[in-house]
């Protein structure tokens, strides 16, 4: 069978239509890799790409993609809501089909050299490719962000795993690992008090005592002029989407504030939404496996 690899390339650009076109034809233009979905977000001035390919591909779009971010992303100039150090940002590889994580984690370290190697770019791994327990947690690598790498970068713990002790002076630092999927997912309150959406994604997130798989922060979009507490779930297994959703709702009360909406970035799995309908829907012995249509007919 044929390994199926999926790689999550985020570049700190969300605004200029024309890097994000260059960016969908660089990932259009491998053999052996399709896109499967992009999204840009002016706010957040950040893109998120889904692709996945065989072994040989994956790891070609990977580089080629942060060559032309590289070329093409200046970080001097960027501003988003969304923490960032680099023009690509973070490139996780997800096992989906006949390859295990570990194979992964060695094809991360395989992109992870190119790139170093031929844009001149540090790199740390992350993840499950992560060299030292402190640097799995992906907020912990990318604390300071781009204008606190140069200082970062020159501590003793904190040595890039490829690349000298000194950033790319436009693209930055990236971080590459393999990891599990994991579901980009953001609430939106009937509110313009960012300081709202930092104090619920404070209880909320495992790192200040709340729930374990999850990652959260709050934003604000000005585009809507709405705060947002915007969440990584790294195991929607472990920590399902209604679980935070619940308790973003529970928590806004206390302050008169109300959820208006909420969105997934990129893709997700499907078992993820069906967990959500179980719960809300009350159905009793729900067998993901055996009831769900699509399982049998992909087989």
């Amino acid at each position: 069978m044929a390994k199926i690899i999926e790689c999550i390339p985020n570049f700190s650009e969300g605004r200029n239509q024309v890097v994000i076109d260059g960016l969908v034809a660089t990932a259009k233009s491998i053999p052996g890799v399709t896109l499967l979905d992009h999204s840009s977000d002016q706010s957040h001035n950040r893109s998120v790409f889904t692709l996945v390919g065989d072994e040989e591909g994956i790891q070609e779009v990977a580089f080629q993609l942060v060559k032309f971010a590289t070329e093409n992303i200046d970080m001097t100039k960027h501003e988003g809501e969304h923490p960032r150090m680099g023009a690509t940002d973070v490139m996780p590889f997800v096992p989906i089909k006949d390859v295990t994580t570990e194979e992964c984690v060695e094809i991360s370290k395989k992109v992870a050299e190119r790139i170093n190697k031929e844009l001149a770019i540090p790199v740390f791994l992350y993840e499950e490719s992560a060299t030292s327990p402190d640097r799995k947690n992906l907020a912990k690598v990318r604390k300071g962000q781009f204008e606190g790498m140069p200082e970062k970068l020159l501590q003793e713990e904190w040595a890039p795993d490829f690349g000298e002790r000194k950033i790319h002076p436009t693209a930055g630092v990236i971080a590459v690992g393999a990891r599990m999927p994991l579901i980009a997912f953001n609430v939106n309150l009937d509110t313009d008090d960012v300081e709202i959406a930092n104090k619920i994604a404070k209880i909320i997130r495992g790192s200040s005592g709340g729930y374990k798989y999850c990652k959260g922060i709050g934003v604000m979009l000005e585009d809507r002029k709405i705060a947002q507490v915007s969440m990584n779930m790294v195991n929607f297994e472990k920590c399902p989407l209604y679980r935070t959703f619940e308790t973003i709702r529970f928590e806004a009360k206390r302050y008169g504030v109300n959820i208006i909406g909420s969105e997934i970035i990129g893709l997700t799995p499907v078992k993820a939404l069906a967990d959500v309908a179980e719960y809300y829907l009350q159905i009793e012995e729900f067998d993901f496996n055996k009831q769900v249509l699509e399982n049998h007919l992909l087989g």
